[in-house]
């Protein structure tokens, strides 16, 4: 019985789902979305897989493109981040009476492939939104469709799971009652607050440009200095997007002025009075792991030296390997890292989804031998 079950991903961005399932041991068939930068980066690392650009909005014409080009395989697991956008709810059982039509899009891939299992990330905002109606909805609607649906409560805390990022998801997780599957257990933490992966642990391995803004393709200037950065280090020989942000003297001096761990409450006054809003000035701690890593590149800032992370420093953050080149503009790899599942993450709900596969499928195979 092979173990090596088939996946799609709606709204792939980058990769951040499918790069955790590829570890986790599954054979990706496509990646579906419709930014063109991403879809060029998802091509370019998972070469065995589709990078299909699909309006996800015209569901039946997008599910049926997705058919023809993974040649009418079965698909066993379907992995989807759709970004969150506003809810009306006018019913509790059918997320089509949804603005949403993102999720509506999931639900009916759902529907069609019929897969033994599906996963959806999002922010953990959604657990509360309208008092835990939609959450509720969303629940309600796979249910329908016949699937035990399991929900992260409360959400998972990323570096919890080897991710040396503060980034908190929910996730539901859903299994086929007619297969003889059971509901979903999450993975309990694998590591304690005083076992978190640390920035310096993560990132301090890579130039640092203090005298240069980099090349899109460098030689490791050490060795590894961590675990972790051997483990990122993997089937890869040299560090790619690794390439500086060229900041005026004004910015590099008020940045200069922020304590490790510090933000622009800590700037003295009438200093960096431009930005003044919550994550505003941050910098990173050396020995915790680093703040959420969102979609710009203007906030955060090198616990140590005087810019901004690079692509790379943020992808290693995100727990990307790097081996996992981005294309694209140096906004857009910014932004697909941003808008990424942490691979590593990913990679342990894979691993414990495959074991509630490989137990369903095992009592399938004795009901029939019997």
């Amino acid at each position: 019985m092979s173990n090596e079950y088939t996946v799609i991903d709606l709204f792939s961005g980058a990769g951040g789902l499918s790069q955790g399932f590829l570890q986790a041991g599954y054979k990706i068939l496509a990646g579906i979305d419709f930014d063109d930068a991403a879809l060029l980066t998802y091509a370019h690392n998972f070469k065995g897989a589709k990078a299909l650009k699909e309006d996800l909005f015209e569901e039946e014409k997008s599910i049926n493109n997705i058919q023809k080009a993974i040649g009418g395989k079965d698909i066993d697991v379907i992995i989807a981040g759709p970004p969150c956008q506003g809810f009306s709810l006018t019913g509790s059982r059918d997320i089509n009476d949804s603005r949403n039509k993102l999720y509506v899009a999931v639900v009916h891939a759902v529907e069609y492939f019929r897969p033994k299992a599906f996963l959806i990330e999002n922010v953990p905002g959604m657990a509360t939104l309208y008092k835990g109606r939609v959450k509720q909805q969303i629940i309600n609607t796979f249910e329908d469709l016949g699937y035990a649906v399991s929900v992260t409560d409360p959400p998972l805390l990323a570096s919890d799971y080897g991710v040396p990022q503060n980034r908190k998801r929910m996730f539901f997780v859903g299994y086929r009652k007619d297969l003889g599957y059971d509901y979903f257990k999450f993975p309990d933490p694998l590591l304690d607050v005083e076992e978190h992966i640390t920035t310096f642990e993560a990132i301090s391995d890579l130039p640092s440009l203090e005298d240069t803004l980099g090349e899109n393709i460098m030689d490791y200037p050490t060795k590894p200095l961590s675990e972790y950065q051997k483990m990122m280090r993997e089937n890869s020989d040299a560090i790619y997007n690794h390439i500086g942000t060229n900041h005026t003297d004004e910015v590099k001096w008020v940045i200069s002025q922020v304590p490790e761990g510090g933000n622009h409450k800590d700037l003295p006054p009438g200093v960096g009075e431009s930005r003044k809003f919550n994550e505003a000035w941050t910098r990173y701690h050396s020995q915790k792991p680093s703040k959420t890593i969102d979609t710009g590149h203007r906030n955060h800032f090198h616990y140590k030296w005087n810019r901004v992370p690079t692509v790379r420093e943020n992808a290693r953050l995100q727990s990307f390997p790097d081996c996992f080149e981005f294309l694209g503009t140096k906004t857009q790899q910014y932004r697909q890292v941003g808008n990424a599942v942490p691979p590593l993450l990913a990679q342990v709900i894979g691993e414990k989804m495959n074991q509630h596969l490989n137990v369903g499928a095992r009592e399938v195979l004795n009901e029939k031998a019997e």
